[in-house]
């Protein structure tokens, strides 16, 4: 058992535990684990979270929308699963108050600190759903995320979507070209540029390639007068 868990997460959430252990493991960044011999940490249980929030939100954007298509509806899914949204979620409901971090890692970058506030949101799921099922994390899922769907509230701006659908009607060929790479394994920096009939119309940033393939196709966009 991992003793020393602030039982003010079960009270904020009206939570009576049936293991409090999930909830424990949920928030216990690999660092915390390492330092203290700990053979787990979250990163399982962010998985399972991963999985149940793209499947209730699939299906609440399926039942919401019935006239759109499989490519609009895996679009706006990724609206509100996005990391930006992960970790706006993350924070209304003060879950990084929880988290169980060594103090050698208290120097993160902005990069990791982003990722970790992400994570936590689907660990924690993880854990509800393991501990409390399917339909208390379904009615938890419904009260944080779904009235941002029925606002209608933009996360994601999917660019290369819009420069694609520019250039496929000007028959203009798109390519991608990684510029840079560099950081260590946990924290990279990826530098891309974007070619549209071999010129290169900008360049982008990320903590992945496709986030940078995202930020250079904004680039593009800007340049071409299409977007401000």
């Amino acid at each position: 058992m991992i003793m020393g868990f602030n039982m003010n997460l079960f009270e904020r959430f009206s939570i009576e535990p049936n293991n409090e252990d999930y909830y424990k493991l949920a928030f216990m960044h690999g660092s915390y684990a390492t330092v203290h011999g700990i053979n787990y940490d979250y990163e399982r249980l962010e998985f399972l979270g991963d999985s149940i929030l793209n499947m209730l939100v699939s299906e609440y954007l399926y039942k919401k929308y019935p006239k759109y298509g499989e490519g609009k509806l895996t679009k706006l899914r990724a609206n509100y699963v996005c990391q930006a949204a992960l970790i706006e979620y993350s924070h209304e409901l003060g879950l990084p108050d929880f988290l169980k971090i060594s103090v050698d890692e208290m120097s993160l970058t902005d990069n990791e600190v982003l990722s970790i506030t992400s994570d936590i949101f689907e660990s924690f799921l993880g854990a509800l759903f393991l501990d409390q099922g399917f339909a208390f994390t379904k009615r938890f899922i419904a009260k944080i995320i779904f009235r941002h769907i029925d606002e209608e509230k933009i996360y994601f701006h999917d660019y290369k979507s819009k420069i694609k659908e520019y250039c496929d009607v000007r028959e203009i060929k798109i390519r991608y070209e990684l510029l840079e790479e560099h950081g260590v394994p946990h924290d990279k920096t990826f530098i891309m540029a974007i070619y549209l009939d071999e010129e290169e119309m900008g360049c982008g940033k990320g903590r992945n390639k496709k986030e940078a393939e995202q930020s250079a196709a904004k680039k593009a966009l800007q340049n071409l007068n299409l977007i401000w």
